[in-house]
């Protein structure tokens, strides 16, 4: 997928074994929602809690460190609770220019440590749930976040991984 961008600006990320799983989870998202991955433009930062953290408190008003954050390139939105949103357009380069996600090292490390989930495991899935907020899914509301889980999923079981929401530890703070 040329249209990944992918920034490292801290944390203990590993580029060998970041880029491929990246790239995998992205595109399989992607496919599985029926969009040609090298139409799409991402750009994915690998940060760590403290960038994250500034992030989370410029863009949402939450001071704290987060898993996970996406910024959404167009303003799509369900039309009503549990409904798919709308697609997304192509701009004017005829690319789909979904947006912008941030994953935090230790947040990540330390939830799948928590959850006993092999790490690569836990962040195929927040990635596959940032491209998804992208892509305009939401978990606001309960009919909102049965579908958006519902496709995290599917994608990830077409993936050969376990059900992320099967265990007793759900990641919080996923946006």
């Amino acid at each position: 997928m040329d249209a990944l961008d992918i920034v490292f600006e801290a944390g203990a990320w590993s580029t060998d074994e970041f880029t491929p799983l990246a790239q995998g989870a992205v595109i399989a998202t992607l496919r599985h929602m029926a969009l040609e991955a090298d139409a799409c433009e991402i750009t994915l930062l690998a940060c760590d809690d403290a960038r994250i953290a500034e992030l989370n408190a410029e863009f949402r008003g939450k001071p704290t460190a987060t898993n996970v954050l996406s910024w959404p390139a167009q303003p799509v939105a369900p039309p009503s609770e549990g409904q798919a949103p709308p697609a997304v357009e192509r701009g004017f380069d005829d690319m789909f220019e979904l947006g912008d996600i941030a994953l935090s090292y230790e947040t990540c490390a330390r939830e799948a440590a928590e959850s006993g989930k092999p790490f690569s495991d836990h962040l195929t899935h927040l990635i596959v749930h940032g491209v998804l907020h992208l892509l305009g899914y939401d978990h606001e509301t309960d009919g909102d976040a049965a579908l958006m889980e519902g496709l995290e999923v599917e994608i990830l079981g077409n993936l050969g991984l376990d059900d992320p929401y099967s265990v007793d530890i759900i990641p919080t703070g996923v946006h």
